[in-house]
C-alpha cells in the first residue's frame, strides 16, 4: 500500500474550490449581461446607456393679417415748371425765372427750405418732322420738378394755387400724396391685429383636431405695406386761391407667419 502524501488532500480541495469560484463569477457575468440588454460599451470601455428620441411636437403654421388706420397729417405734393424755347438757353432762362417764382411762393406760405426738394431737372430738344419726313429740331425743352412737404395738411391745397398763381402757364401738378410722418404707432396697431388673427386662427386648428393650443414655437413678420401715394397726371396748373384736397386716411398692413405646438 502506497503512503498518502501530507497535504495531498488539501491541495485538492483547493484547487476545486478555485474552478467553482471561476464558474461561478463567469455565469455572474453572463446573468448581469442578460438582466441589462439596454447598456453598451463606449469606445473607451464604459458603458453608457442608449438615447430614446423623443417623438417630434405636433405643430400648426399659420398666417396672420393685421390692418390700422390713421387719419394723415402731412401732404407732400410734387410741383414743378416747364418751358420751351428756339434755343437751349433761352429754354433753361425761361424755366429758371419760373422755378424761383415757385419756390418764393412756397416760402410766402410758409413752408421751410428743408421741406422742399428737387426731384428732377432737364433739357432736351425739340423735334419736329419735316414734309421729307426728316427729323429736325425746333427748339429746346427745359423743366425742373419739386417735392414739397407741407406739415400743415389743411394748406395743402392753398399751396398748390399759390404755386398755380406765381408760375402760370410754366407750372406744373404733378401729384398730391399724404401720409402719417411717423408711422410707428399705426405700424404697432397693425402688427397687434395680425398677431391676434394668427393666435385665433391656431386656437381653431388645435380645437378643430382635438388638440390644446401649446407653446409659440416661432413668429415671423412680413414686409409692412401702405398704399403708394395717388399721382395725377401732368398736366398746367390753371391757378386758383385754394385747391380742393381729399386726404382721406392712411393705412397700414401687416401679416405674420406663426407656428404653435399642438398638446
Amino acid at each position: 500500500m502506497t503512503p498518502r502524501r501530507p497535504g495531498s488532500t488539501t491541495a485538492r480541495t483547493r484547487v476545486r474550490t478555485v474552478r467553482a469560484l471561476a464558474a461561478g463569477a463567469a455565469l455572474g457575468g453572463l446573468l448581469l449581461g442578460a438582466a441589462a440588454p439596454a447598456v453598451a460599451a463606449a469606445p473607451g470601455g464604459t458603458a453608457r446607456p442608449t438615447a430614446v428620441r423623443a417623438p417630434a411636437p405636433t405643430t400648426v403654421t399659420v398666417g396672420g393679417s393685421g390692418r390700422a388706420a390713421a387719419a394723415p397729417d402731412i401732404a407732400v405734393v410734387s410741383v414743378g415748371v416747364e418751358a420751351t424755347r428756339k434755343t437751349a438757353k433761352e429754354a433753361m432762362a425761361a424755366q429758371n425765372t419760373a422755378a424761383k417764382a415757385l419756390l418764393d411762393a412756397l416760402r410766402q406760405q410758409g413752408i421751410a427750405d428743408r421741406d422742399v426738394r428737387t426731384e428732377s431737372l432737364s433739357l432736351s430738344p425739340v423735334y419736329t418732322q419735316t414734309a421729307e419726313g426728316e427729323s429736325k429740331v425746333t427748339g429746346y425743352q427745359a423743366g425742373q420738378s419739386f417735392s414739397v412737404k407741407v406739415r400743415d395738411i389743411d394748406k395743402a391745397g392753398q399751396v398748390v394755387g399759390a404755386v398755380s398763381d406765381a408760375t402760370g402757364d410754366a407750372g406744373r401738378v404733378n401729384g398730391v400724396s399724404f401720409d402719417v410722418s411717423d408711422p410707428t404707432a399705426l405700424r404697432a396697431k397693425a402688427r397687434e391685429a395680425a398677431f391676434r388673427d394668427a393666435h385665433d386662427k391656431a386656437a381653431q386648428h388645435a380645437s378643430l383636431s382635438g388638440h390644446r393650443l401649446g407653446r409659440l414655437v416661432s413668429l415671423t413678420e412680413g414686409e409692412s405695406v401702405r398704399p403708394g401715394p395717388g399721382a395725377a397726371p401732368s398736366a398746367p396748373a390753371d391757378g386758383g386761391d385754394s385747391v380742393p384736397l381729399a386726404p382721406g386716411e392712411i393705412e397700414e398692413h401687416v401679416t405674420v407667419t406663426a407656428v404653435y405646438e399642438l398638446v
